[in-house]
Order: C-alpha cells, then structure tokens, then sequence
C-alpha cells in the first residue's frame, strides 16, 4: 500500500457494513478494528537499558451503531451471535466502508471471522422525540486496511425506514403482569456480552477467536404506582414470601415498534424473569408529577428477533 506525499487530504462523509461481500446499510458511526503489538520491555541489561520488542499481535474490537434500515444479514448476525444453544455461533467476514458524500469509496477496513462480542439496545421513553439506534461490538480475528479504488458505492438509499424507529414506540409484555405493562413510560437500555476466548494455534501469530459465556442484563422498568398491583404482588411472594423457584420465574416480549405502533421492527424474547427489587421513583414535597415505581427482573436468556418484511432484503 503506498500514499503519495501530494495527495489531498479527504473527508469521509459516510460509513458502510459490507458482510460477505454484500452491501448491508450505512451506519451512524464506527470506530476500532486496528491492528496493534503489545511492547514488551525485559529485564534491564549491562548497559543499564531496559530492551523492547513487540508481543502479541491482536485486532481491537470493531464497533458501530445503526438504525432499522439495514439488510437482513445484520440483523442474521445479531440473532445467531448469542444463541447459547448453538455451538456453532455466527461469524462474518466482511468490510468496513468508507465513502465520501458522493459515494465514492475512500477507504475500506476488511476482516475475517467477526464475531459479535456486544450488542446493545437503547433505553426507552414514552415522551422521546429522538432517533432510536442499536449498537454492535464484535471482535475479528484479523482486519486489513485498503486505501482508495473501490468506485462508486451503492448502498440502499430509503432513509425514511431509518426515521421510523423511536425509543417512545414499544409494547412491553410480561406473563401475569398484563395490565401493568400497558403502563410502562420508561424502559432502561440493555446490552447484552459475550466473552470471547483467544485460542493459540501454532506458530501462527493471528489468534482464533471462541464464543464464550454471555452475560445478560436486568429488565429495569418505570410505571406509575397505581397501575403496579400485579408487580407488588409477585413481588411479595418472590421477595418476600420466598416462593421463588423456577416455577414462579417469567417469561416477557418487547417489541419495538415503527411509528404506526402496529409494525413490529424487533423484538427481545426474556426467559426465568426474576423479580428482586420495586422502588419509588425520587419526587419533590408538593410536586404534580405522577409518582412512579422502578420495577428491577434478573434474566436468565435474552433472544433478538427482528421482522424480516420491514428491512432492505436479503443480503
């Protein structure tokens, strides 16, 4: 790769996922996937110097946030990447994208192997007016960055999908508790880990990378006080009572919805709901406000789903 000392400097006006040599969507920002060494410095020698030299190779982590307009092979990727069930969890190859606002390729930073550490869903407000993003943590086994040549890039250009997805737009259930879900005004933002594993293989100085345990967040929710009776009462005999086997566990659905609030764009499937802990919301003496409770659940799995029908298409 060689850079001529004459050559203007560029903006980049947008940013692209490519999966499997597919175009997939533009993305709201990314960042990461450089190569690095760890510098080693050993023991201090005759000459009173410290000598270094470079360790292990590795790759940082990529990461992205992007809208509901993206193809199916993103949202493919999410859904297989923390199936616990599975032993053979998605990776990807693919590319990082960079265009100028003409759409002509920059730059682009490929990798092999992705596998999705982290995806992240945003908190949820009933009075909320902003755009709603995910966001996605991966790790790749290798990246390499190409620069200039790629052409024009054609990537799909409805944005309106895009605008479609609000944090005020969603549908809360939970088993026994129906009617206080219709209450919800406020659900916090949940980020789902997965650990991953370097395994050494030889003399190879790239690592491969295995999924390893998924940490899975607490379902946090806001609802006001007079609509929260089913969740004093299963919290009074889960907490309480101690009548907290698995057998008084829940299971629950959030569906995120588009702004008719009758498409559902995705959903989180929760599995052994636990409740632990209801609070009262911190109000002022004298104040109007509605008083409101935060309702705290342990979760054992979370499952992304998201409605095929409603993204670009197949990548």
């Amino acid at each position: 790769m060689s850079i001529s000392l004459n050559q203007r400097g560029y903006s980049v006006g947008k940013y692209g996922i490519e999966l499997q040599h597919t175009l997939a969507g533009w993305v709201k920002s990314i960042a990461g996937g450089e190569a690095t060494a760890e510098v080693i410095t050993e023991s201090l020698g005759a000459n009173h110097l410290k000598p270094k030299h470079l360790g292990t190779l590795k790759y940082e982590e990529i990461n992205f946030s992007c809208g509901a307009g993206m193809t199916s092979g993103i949202y493919d990727w999410i859904k297989t990447g923390f199936d616990q069930t599975s032993n053979t969890r998605g990776r990807e190859d693919g590319a990082v994208v960079y265009a100028d606002y003409d759409n002509n390729e920059i730059t682009r930073l490929n990798w092999t192997q992705g596998l999705i550490t982290e995806y992240g869903m945003p908190a949820l407000d009933a009075a909320s007016k902003e755009a709603a993003l995910m966001s996605v943590k991966f790790q790749p086994e290798t990246t390499r960055k190409l620069i200039g040549g790629g052409g024009k890039i054609k990537f799909p250009s409805d944005s309106s999908k895009q605008k479609r997805w609000l944090p005020s737009n969603f549908r809360l259930r939970i088993d026994g508790c129906e009617d206080g879900c219709k209450w919800v005004n406020k659900i916090d933002a949940l980020v789902v880990k997965q650990k991953v594993i370097e395994n050494g293989v030889g003399e190879l100085r790239d690592y491969e990378k295995v999924p390893g345990s998924v940490e899975i967040p607490n379902l946090t929710l806001t609802l006001s006080e007079s609509h929260a009776h089913e969740f004093y009462r299963w919290h009074e005999d889960f907490v309480i009572k101690g009548l907290n086997d698995q057998n008084m566990e829940k299971g629950g659905t959030l569906e995120y919805l588009s702004s008719d609030l009758k498409t559902t764009l995705f959903s989180l499937h929760f599995s052994n709901l636990g409740i632990f802990k209801i609070s009262p919301d911190k109000v002022e003496a004298a104040g109007e406000s509605v008083r409101r409770v935060k309702v705290e659940m342990y979760c054992e799995d979370i499952k992304f789903d998201y409605n095929s029908g409603f993204t670009y298409g197949k990548r």
